[in-house]
C-alpha cells in the first residue's frame, strides 16, 4: 500500500509531520492488507489566510483492488485531528463495504434479509 500526501496551496507539511501522518494512516489501513493498493491524503485550510475554528480538513481517499474508491473527510481545528478523525471515519467505512462483499461471497444475505444476489 502506498500513502500520498497532498496539501493545498494554504499549507506546508514539513517533512516530519507529512511522516507521521504517512505513519498513522498505514497503522490504521494495515489491517486490510492487500486489498488497499493506495491511499491518498488530501490536506487543507478550509478558511485559507483567515482564522477560524475547525477549518483544517483532511480527505482521504482509499483506492481497493477490484473496487471503486472509498472517500471520507473530516473537519478540525488541527491537522493532526482532521487525519485522525478521517482515518476513523475510512476505517469504518472499508469495514462496511468489506464486510458486505465478504458476506456476499460466502453467500449471506443481502441488506434487505433475503438471499445475497448472485
Amino acid at each position: 500500500m502506498r500513502v500520498q500526501i497532498h496539501t493545498d496551496r494554504h499549507l506546508e507539511a514539513p517533512d516530519e509531520m507529512a511522516r507521521q501522518f504517512v505513519a498513522v494512516v498505514e497503522a490504521a489501513m494495515s489491517r486490510f492488507g492487500d486489498q488497499i493498493t493506495r491511499v491518498e491524503v488530501h490536506l487543507s485550510d478550509v478558511n485559507g489566510n483567515k482564522s477560524g475554528g475547525d477549518d483544517k480538513r483532511c480527505l482521504l481517499e482509499a483506492r481497493l483492488a477490484g473496487l471503486r474508491p472509498i472517500a471520507v473527510s473530516h473537519q478540525a481545528a488541527t491537522l493532526a485531528l482532521a487525519v485522525d478523525g478521517a482515518t476513523e471515519k475510512l476505517e469504518r467505512s472499508l469495514d462496511s463495504t468489506l464486510g458486505r462483499l465478504a458476506s456476499r461471497s460466502r453467500g449471506g444475505t443481502s441488506d434487505r434479509g433475503g438471499p445475497a444476489p448472485a
